[in-house]
């Protein structure tokens, strides 16, 4: 769709693109990974995360997302992988970076999440939102090398 600047009038092409969210795979003091049951729409249980906001970073906005939905202070391990299926999110098309980090803290509820809960990887939740159950899959098949680096900063 064709628009026109404003201030000089310059017809410019307005564009629908997708939105950048984050997920954060959060190990947790050796008990397991955390996972929120989401309070809104679509409901399950998933990861951590959310939509970045503007002029934040993607690093500062898994390290928000965290805090606001688990209570946990996140300290990243590093990126592990993007996500941009088009279907992934039944909202609207989300490409989504996800990290994998240590938590650390009280483990709480807030904000998006109804609940949260460590679940060993071997008895992860049946029903979980978005594509987390692929991402998740995809994390546990390298999950020794992360922790590997994990204790590595401890």
């Amino acid at each position: 769709m064709e628009e026109k600047c404003p201030r000089c009038g310059y017809g410019t092409q307005r564009r629908r693109n997708p939105a950048p969210t984050v997920d954060i795979i959060i190990e947790y003091q050796d008990q397991g990974l955390v996972l929120i049951e989401r309070a809104n729409p679509p409901h399950g249980w998933a990861l951590p995360g959310g939509f970045v906001d503007y002029g934040e970073s993607l690093e500062a906005a898994a390290i928000r997302e965290a805090r606001e939905e688990t209570g946990l202070t996140a300290t990243l391990l590093g990126q592990f992988h993007t996500y941009s299926d088009p279907g992934r999110d039944p909202r609207q098309h989300t490409i989504t970076t996800v990290y994998v980090a240590q938590g650390a803290g009280f483990l709480q509820a807030a904000t998006d999440a109804r609940r949260v809960a460590i679940f060993a990887p071997e008895q992860l939740p049946p029903v979980l939102a978005f594509d987390h159950r692929l991402i998740l899959s995809e994390y546990l098949k390298v999950r020794t090398q992360w922790l590997t680096k994990l204790k590595k900063l401890s």
